[in-house]
């Protein structure tokens, strides 16, 4: 089994591999998850995608679904955004994610960005 920064080593470069084929910013965010997971399982990474998270809320569970993005390894999620702007709140939304899963590496990737390590946030729950 990877080591998780071994694991996020191969997500930012499958990103940056996207980025360049596509040519950076400019299309939809469903664009860009497709083609980061292809790239993802190319390099041989176990994925699913649109992982659905119960949120109990005092033992009742919320009908809504939370929707993750996608899930490497089981261990590390991915949202992917295409914003022009970053925003904090890609951060702490990813946290909220990490803890109502219990795991404790994500990363959050903006397409929009124009260099895509600009884009690329690293968040971390009790790590």
């Amino acid at each position: 089994m990877m080591e998780e920064n071994v694991i996020t080593g191969e997500i930012i470069g499958a990103a940056i591999e996207v980025h360049k084929v596509l040519g950076g910013p400019g299309l939809l965010e469903l664009v860009y998850e497709e083609a980061l997971c292809h790239e993802l399982k190319l390099k041989g990474l176990n994925l699913q995608r649109q992982v659905q998270v119960p949120v109990i809320y005092k033992g009742v569970e919320i009908k809504k679904a939370l929707f993750l993005d996608i899930m490497v390894d089981e261990r590390i999620i991915v949202e992917v955004k295409a914003t022009e702007k970053h925003n904090l709140i890609f951060e702490a939304q990813l946290l909220t994610y990490l803890r109502l899963t219990d795991l404790r590496l994500g990363l959050v990737i903006n397409f929009g960005a124009r260099k895509i390590t600009d884009g690329i946030n690293r968040v971390v729950n009790k790590l």
